[in-house]
């Protein structure tokens, strides 16, 4: 069984978190059954951006993080004190710890930030939220990244990062590819609905 370990910062956008949950979850009961998610927080109890609570299953400092086969993290809001949590040591020693052994990190939308706040990125080819006129960005670029301002989503070795909450599901599925199989994707998917399945 390989573990993936979702990384919640406080503040993070319940969407962002959902695609993982959601397509690990279909994959754990309907697809091949080899992928479990745990969620992981730094604190007993998460605010989500938009005002939802959340317990994630274990905390930081519980877990072996040797355990865990790859690291996906959901990005979160500024007012809602994402970068509090994303930016601190331990969050960022998550991250420096599953890339110095090469595992498959997933960031959507700022979640990417932390990646390239934790010094991984340095330059590598990377991206974050993109909308007009945002600093997010720019932000990125000053941390060494080399970003590619009009990717969706960006993937250099074992670093996946993404343009907005969008690509959520898009990122969430390549990271179960990389874990598994293509063609267990495609039957994951079409369980799922996104894909007609050949039956019908």
């Amino acid at each position: 069984m390989k573990k993936v370990l979702l990384l919640l910062a406080n503040g993070f956008e319940s969407y962002e978190a959902s695609v993982f949950t959601d397509v690990f979850g279909w994959n754990l009961y309907e697809g091949d059954r080899s992928t479990e998610l745990i969620s992981v927080g730094l604190h007993p109890v998460l605010s989500c951006t938009w005002g939802y609570s959340c317990i994630p299953t274990q905390q930081l400092k519980e877990i072996n993080l040797a355990e865990f086969d790859a690291l996906a993290i959901p990005g979160g809001f500024e007012e809602a004190n994402f970068y509090e949590d994303a930016f601190s040591d331990a969050f960022l020693e998550v991250i420096r710890k599953f890339d110095a052994q090469h595992k498959p990190i997933a960031a959507i939308c700022v979640g990417s930030l932390a990646v390239a706040k934790s010094g991984v990125l340095s330059g590598r080819f990377g991206t974050t939220y993109r909308f007009k006129n945002n600093p997010r960005q720019r932000q990125m670029e000053e941390l060494g990244v080399l970003v590619k301002p009009d990717d969706r989503i960006v993937e250099d070795q074992n670093i996946i990062t993404s343009s907005s909450p969008e690509t959520g599901l898009d990122v969430a599925f390549r990271l179960l590819e990389i874990l598994t199989t293509e063609e267990n994707v495609l039957d994951v998917k079409q369980r799922m609905g996104f894909t007609p399945s050949k039956k019908a």
